[in-house]
């Protein structure tokens, strides 16, 4: 064997993989891990040049893996854009946006998030729209909510994007109007939403240095929680892009997986679909895997576009008997899924409602009797699952990719519970039952759909079912918690095989990539409700250093 680059000792190495599940010591050589073992064991890998050092009995787990988020929405939300939290108040709202104008030339765009779902009502009056105006100073601005489904956009905004009193609805879209004058409050629904995006990436002239700068700083950002491999959830060219590009320049310090875009739904990128499958292979690189097609086979709960199997609520606008339906017919998705399947491509289906996790279930048996045994399938989000559907996740295969961020108890729930009748309302996440029928249950942070890809944040509250930040009292589904092992799975080794890159990470096993973080706290060691003080304080990534707190 070969003399070690770096030899840690004097540690407590939780390294996620059965075959050795705790050591004291690890060796990195060639960017890959060599060795984990006892510290004299470790020692005896290393050589005149080998870097060692003691760590003193910090903790370490393998690289944290993130199987969900849009990093490079949220990098560019971090570098240009206007936030606020999902808990704000509409006042709150206002008199940000009055702040965050009166340092902006005239004429420029205010854009912001993330409104809270509770506050749709409010964005429903044109009132709304008046005082937006107001404080802005005539300015632009589009504000979007904390479901990344719907946004605001005031009179000037609308005014870009062509939408008038006369403007109809778009398919899968809605334009909230004004009860007696039916002008638009401003608040647009699902692909209503295009429009005004399309008005936006029109007055930023977005650049691919733009795009690479919000790449690296949401990377940046993921390796200051410990994070070192993700799956971007929605991928454009622009997008796949700039990871190309940050990996030709040996920037890219993370496993990537891109889920490419099937349709136009909620997006304005073009292309998409087939379009988009014929160029993946421009952008695969060493460290980014284009080997997903998304669907967003629904939208979600507060805006009854989530599809269930039961009507929600009833209200004036939406009668007794709604329940939402699937942005695709079963049928125009199964011939996708077979499509892409043929091409080795697995798919991300994002399903809020039981409806449509079964039509996707459904599709994807089509997949599994049609031989295409190896594909990997994820169902995003997932939140209720019927209980006949859930023993199917296990029989096809099929990893639940659950964001614990948002279903502990707190302003999506609380929405949640203002359209569907209890107790199914809060009957969310059944991952105690899914992990008991052999699922595999992988952890994502849909960031920035939630404030921050903390991951312990997740990890708590999968153990607790309660919030991890103290915000709202009670716990959510209590009976569905599951163990502080079965949560670290879930965000390392569970969702690097949820991904297809368990190969070269997820674990600290010789061979693997060298992809660790070192934490200030034993998470096995300190009391639950202590999880979330848990952080990062080095991230290494191919035996490099990426952060240091």
């Amino acid at each position: 064997m070969s003399a070690a680059d770096l030899v840690l000792t004097n540690a407590v190495v939780h390294t996620l993989d059965p075959a050795l599940p705790q050591a004291t010591a690890l060796a990195v050589a060639g960017g890959r891990i060599l060795a984990v073992g006892s510290d004299e064991e470790i020692r005896s890998l290393a050589g005149p040049a080998t870097e060692i050092r003691d760590l003193g009995g910090a903790a370490i787990l393998p690289g944290l893996v993130d199987v969900h988020n849009h990093h490079l929405m949220a990098g560019e939300a971090d570098l240009f854009q206007l936030g606020f939290a999902p808990t704000d108040s509409f006042e709150a709202v206002v008199e940000a946006v009055r702040a965050y104008a009166d340092a902006l030339a005239p004429g420029d765009w205010v854009i912001g998030e993330a409104f809270g779902s509770l506050l749709l009502d409010d964005f429903s009056r044109v009132e709304a729209r008046r005082r937006i105006d107001e404080a802005a100073g005539g300015r632009p601005v589009v504000l979007t909510d904390d479901s990344h489904h719907n946004r605001f956009a005031n009179t000037a905004a609308l005014r870009a994007a062509g939408i008038t009193d006369e403007t109809p609805d778009p398919h899968q879209g809605r334009i909230v109007r004004d009860p007696v004058t039916g002008e638009p409050t401003g608040l647009l629904m699902e692909a209503a939403t295009i429009a005004v995006t399309e008005a936006v990436d029109a007055s930023l002239q977005r650049t691919p240095e733009r795009y690479r700068r919000a790449s690296a700083r949401a990377i940046e950002i993921l390796h200051s929680y410990g994070i070192t491999a993700f799956q971007d959830a929605a991928a454009t060219v622009e997008i796949m892009g700039a990871l190309r590009d940050l990996d030709a320049d040996g920037q890219l310090h993370a496993w990537v997986v891109s889920s490419l875009l099937s349709s136009g739904f909620l997006f304005a990128n073009t292309p998409f679909g087939d379009e988009l499958v014929a160029r993946r292979e421009e952008f695969r690189s060493v460290h980014h895997r284009p080997d997903f097609v998304k669907v967003a086979l629904d939208g979600v709960p507060p805006t009854h576009t989530a599809a269930f199997l039961t009507p929600y609520l009833p209200d004036e606008e939406h009668g007794h008997d709604h329940c939402g339906v699937t942005t695709m017919e079963p049928a125009e998705l199964e011939s996708w899924l077979l499509r892409t399947a043929a091409q080795g491509l697995g798919a991300k289906i994002h399903c809020t409602g039981d409806a449509a996790v079964r039509v996707a279930l459904d599709a994807i048996e089509s997949v599994r009797e049609a031989g295409h045994s190896g594909v990997r399938y994820q169902i995003a989000h997932g939140q209720f699952v019927h209980p006949q559907d859930r023993p199917r996740f296990a029989a096809l295969d099929v990893s639940a990719d659950i964001s614990p961020y948002l279903w502990f108890p707190g302003v999506i729930p609380d929405a949640i519970a203002q359209v569907r009748a209890q107790p199914d309302a809060h009957e969310m996440q059944p991952n105690r039952e899914l992990i008991d029928l052999g699922v595999l249950v992988a952890g994502g942070s849909d960031w920035p759909v939630s404030v921050s890809p903390n991951p312990w944040e997740g990890i708590q509250g999968l153990v607790t079912r309660a919030d991890p930040l103290g915000r709202t009292p009670g716990r959510l589904w209590p009976e569905q918690a599951i163990t502080l092992h079965e949560a670290l799975e879930v965000f390392t080794i569970n969702g690097a095989k949820a991904m297809g890159v368990d190969d070269v990470t997820g674990s600290l096993t010789p061979g693997k990539s060298a992809d660790f973080v070192v934490l200030d706290q034993d998470p096995y060691t300190v009391p639950i409700e202590r999880l979330v003080d848990t952080h990062a304080v080095q991230t290494w990534f191919a035996g490099r250093e990426v952060y240091a707190r």
